[in-house]
């Protein structure tokens, strides 16, 4: 079941969730398998703790990964992932299925890269959604900032 306060951000911009069943999208893999898209399309969404003790989301594409040289080059702090129980108090969402609607107080970072696709697909809170949308609404909804926060993951 989507989360009120994502379901709500959903509502305001006429965007519909896709679900599935229980745990059937916790990874970017899964999530493409169930859509029926490609691994880039899923926008994933990550959680980084800066030395600065504030938290930053980043959401880029399935096959990216973060460069923590190009995260601190744009926050101006080292960073690490936050484990699984940082994750669930900041945002309300566990791992799996962490998305960026209904996010306060947390940076939001849009890698690039997700620009090439017409659509994209984050998570809807829960690690058995995602919603079909474009890159311009993403922007738009978490108000996140563009930057250049990936490289393809070897193989991809």
């Amino acid at each position: 079941m989507i989360p009120e306060k994502v379901q709500k951000v959903l509502s305001a911009h006429n965007l519909q969730a896709i679900e599935f069943e229980e745990g059937s999208t916790s990874t970017a893999e899964a999530a493409a398998q169930k859509l029926g898209v490609t691994v880039s399309q899923i926008a994933k969404s990550l959680l980084f703790l800066g030395k600065d003790k504030r938290f930053y989301l980043v959401i880029c594409s399935g096959t990216s990964r973060v460069i923590s040289s190009k995260l601190k080059g744009i926050i101006g702090v080292k960073s690490r992932m936050a484990n699984a129980d940082e994750t669930l108090k900041a945002t309300g969402f566990l791992p799996g299925g962490v998305c960026p609607f209904g996010i306060e107080g947390i940076d939001i970072l849009i890698d690039e890269e997700l620009k090439r696709y017409s659509t994209i697909y984050p998570a809807a809170g829960t690690n058995s959604s995602g919603v079909p949308m474009t890159f311009e609404q993403l922007q738009h909804i978490t108000g996140g900032r563009v930057c250049n926060l990936t490289q393809p993951i070897e193989g991809n």
